[in-house]
């Protein structure tokens, strides 16, 4: 079975979810809207099932995200020092991380992951090329519900000392055949083979899903 599979029932409750999300935006009629809200409470439902989440909880989270459904964007930044990576290791799990997080609408995705490096680390990083562009969903842990892409950019150190943050409890460089636990959909060992192999052979293409 390929690991990287997503389960039935959060394709099929994600799905479900973006219909209705758009159904809802685009509704010219009372019927309609019945509708899309009950099968919107069906998604929760299966969710519920599979995950413990309150129904209304779901159906309340579900609900506030207005207009046509489209996937969400996650920018990380991959900061290389002396063949060493820089990961952060974040509050939510204990586990850790290239720095980064969703992206914020009205920024430059350079900028946003600049500041997110800046922000978690305590670092400042000029972005110098896209490593790859990765379904985030399709990673072996599935712990996200809504659609996700994650980009990573490759970043150069300019300034900055080593610093937690809000998010943060440790930063620390690795070596890339000794890194921590990770923090599965945050970042996979894919996303590090990636960095490493661009760091040996500069030509090498971006990597896309």
């Amino acid at each position: 079975m390929d690991e990287n599979k997503v389960p039935d029932w959060l394709s099929w409750a994600r799905e479900i979810q973006s219909m209705c999300q758009t159904g809802l935006a685009y509704s010219k009629s009372e019927y309609d809207t019945m509708r899309y809200k009950r099968l919107l409470e069906i998604a929760a439902e299966i969710v519920e099932t599979h995950t413990g989440i309150p129904e209304d909880t779901l159906v309340r989270n579900f609900s506030a995200q207005p207009g046509y459904a489209t996937v969400k964007v996650d920018v990380r930044g991959a900061v290389v020092k002396e063949g060493e990576i820089l990961l952060v290791k974040e509050k939510k799990d204990d586990m850790w991380a290239l720095p980064g997080g969703w992206a914020d609408v009205g920024e430059h995705p350079s900028r946003m992951v600049s500041r997110e490096v800046l922000e978690e680390t305590g670092f400042v990083v000029t972005p110098k090329r896209v490593i790859g562009i990765y379904d985030a969903n399709r990673s072996p842990v599935h712990l996200e519900f809504y659609h996700a892409y994650k980009i990573i950019f490759l970043c150069e150190i300019t300034g900055g000392s080593p610093r937690i943050s809000d998010e943060t409890s440790e930063v620390r460089f690795f070596g890339f055949d000794d890194v921590p636990p990770l923090s599965g959909y945050r970042t996979t060992i894919r996303h590090l083979c990636d960095i490493r192999a661009h760091l040996e052979d500069p030509g090498m293409p971006t990597v896309f899903d």
